[in-house]
């Protein structure tokens, strides 16, 4: 795991995290705790943003707040123990993801919880509702499921003549697998073959690839802590196997990743910060309505397509927002 401290390292100086103001006034600052279901290095960006944001709203780590930290590095088995540590701690808010949410559900139903990006909260028993969520948990729908159709439509326009596709899919999270029925649907549609290769941990992941090389002509990512922390290794292999892959983690193609499109993850952290600053000012879970992203991101690495030998259409270079290049 990685530490308090290394991680404050990692998002870029000790300016921007002081901590001095905690270390002479413990126990009277309101506690954040941010259980992060992947990696800190993978999630820098997106972390970054909500601590900006936190700050512009008065919350200064070490001096109006103190923030724990914790990483699952995608192992879904560590969320239910920081979230009992979080609880052992009475922090005053928890923010965190995905398959995390439930954890920290299951552990309190008392301290308020804030999630960045859920898929299917109202599906996945989250919240009673998106207007009314009740009880002690709000924050960001992802719309993962949504966006599938739009994802292979791109992948298409990279990969001409697409006629075999492999789905990869950590089979052990929920909200991966209604992404993989959703993107097994619309790939039917189109009258794509497809290959599903399920995974539940990272030692997983080298054989699935053993297994589809040569069988497959592109590979669609499901979203998930486990592929967002194994997102350099999956690129790796993907890139060893000459296959495109696409996904809706906008940090996947800083790893390699040929394309992503889905939610601007460090707005919806941006967001989540509003959440937690009306929280510590009194505000309810209960009260605060679930919000749906408003602005997305299209991703394109051009060295991975030259690695590939892909020419990357021009009209879709056009539409994207970020081009690592």
């Amino acid at each position: 795991m990685i530490g308090r401290r290394d991680f404050i390292t990692l998002l870029g100086g000790a300016a921007a995290w002081p901590l001095a103001a905690r270390a002479q006034q413990p126990g009277k600052l309101p506690i954040i705790g941010f259980l992060g279901a992947a990696s800190a290095s993978a999630w820098v960006k997106w972390v970054s943003a909500f601590v900006q944001r936190l700050r512009e709203l008065g919350w200064i780590d070490g001096r109006t707040t103190a923030i724990e930290f914790r990483w699952a590095e995608g192992r879904s088995e560590r969320y239910a123990q920081f979230a009992a540590e979080f609880v052992r701690l009475k922090v005053d808010v928890i923010v965190t993801s995905g398959g995390a949410v439930a954890a920290a559900k299951q552990a309190t139903s008392v301290i308020p919880i804030v999630f960045t990006v859920a898929n299917n909260p109202v599906e996945s028993g989250l919240v009673e509702s998106l207007s009314r969520p009740g009880g002690n948990v709000t924050g960001l729908s992802g719309q993962q499921p949504d966006l599938v159709g739009k994802r292979l439509e791109l992948l298409r326009e990279m990969v001409p003549g697409l006629r075999r596709l492999a789905i990869l899919v950590n089979a052990g999270y929920r909200a991966a697998v209604i992404e993989m029925s959703e993107a097994e649907a619309a790939a039917r549609q189109v009258g794509l073959d497809i290959a599903r290769f399920e995974v539940r941990r990272a030692e997983d992941i080298a054989p699935a690839f053993d297994a589809l090389k040569g069988r497959v002509e592109a590979l669609y990512v499901c979203s998930d802590p486990l592929a967002s922390a194994q997102q350099t290794r999956i690129a790796t292999l993907a890139q060893g196997a000459r296959l495109p892959l696409i996904s809706g983690t906008g940090g996947h193609v800083d790893a390699g990743f040929l394309m992503t499109y889905g939610p601007n993850l460090a707005d919806l952290h941006r967001r989540a910060a509003d959440y937690v600053d009306k929280i510590l000012r009194g505000a309810r879970p209960a009260d605060l309505p679930v919000e749906q992203p408003t602005k997305f991101d299209l991703a394109v690495n051009l060295i991975t397509a030259q690695a590939l030998g892909l020419e990357v259409p021009p009209t879709l270079l056009a539409r994207a927002d970020e081009v690592i290049e």
